[in-house]
């Protein structure tokens, strides 16, 4: 929309000229690219007609051109993949775990179709401690993602036997160990866990637990 220009004496009507005269160019301008616009336009129109010539209709063909569908979007393999991730990492505080340990003279835990003589073994030291976790100090919800990455790096890099200090309580009101029964239930929800037992007293006794993994799965060649 063009400004109202007004001149209020002799003085004002140079620069008011000045005004009209970029205003008149400006719209000139305009104009020259509106109508190059329209050529364009044209053209692309006309493009394919200009190329092949005349063109005629196919008979019975009922004036309908099929078109090959469009091939679908590529699928973000890595992020699905990384979404099954973080649904797997979801341990829950709320898994009733009590039904799948077994209660003896000191507890242990082994995946269904894992003999007895599994835990026996881990609690022998037939596997060598390779690696550990000491969640100390940690708020629940800090402890519970650490022990996901750390079981998920563990298992991902072959280590078969690692070690959880979760502590005895011992600071804790009551001396109740609040990690204790937390970190059992995570473990349990874990694919990569095969077994656990209570740390031997060298080990770090009830302040510990060893865990045993999945061994790594290796593609042939």
């Amino acid at each position: 929309m063009m400004s109202t220009l007004r001149a209020r004496s002799l003085q004002d009507l140079k620069p008011l000229r000045e005004a009209l005269a970029e205003f008149a160019a400006r719209e000139a301008r305009l104009r020259q690219e509106r109508a190059e616009a329209e050529r364009r336009a044209l053209a692309e129109r006309n493009m394919f007609q200009l190329a092949v010539g005349p063109v005629k209709a196919l008979a019975g063909q009922h004036n309908r051109c099929w078109h090959a569908p469009e091939p679908p979007l590529p699928i973000a393999v890595q992020s699905e993949l990384d979404e099954q991730r973080v649904l797997i990492e979801a341990i829950s505080d709320e898994f009733d775990a009590s039904t799948l340990l077994d209660v003896d003279d000191q507890l242990s835990y082994r995946r269904s179709g894992i003999g007895r003589d599994v835990t026996h073994k881990l609690r022998a030291g037939h596997w060598s401690i390779q690696r550990q976790l000491d969640l100390h100090g940690l708020r629940t919800d800090e402890a519970r993602e650490a022990l996901g990455q750390f079981i998920r790096l563990a298992h991902r890099t072959g280590l078969r036997c690692v070690r959880v200090v979760h502590g005895k309580g011992l600071g804790s009101p009551g001396k109740t160990p609040v990690l204790k029964g937390r970190v059992q239930r995570w473990l349990v929800q874990k694919k990569e866990v095969l077994a656990f037992v209570q740390a031997r007293p060298v080990d770090g006794g009830a302040g510990a637990l060893v865990v045993l993994l999945q061994p790594v799965m290796r593609k042939n060649g």
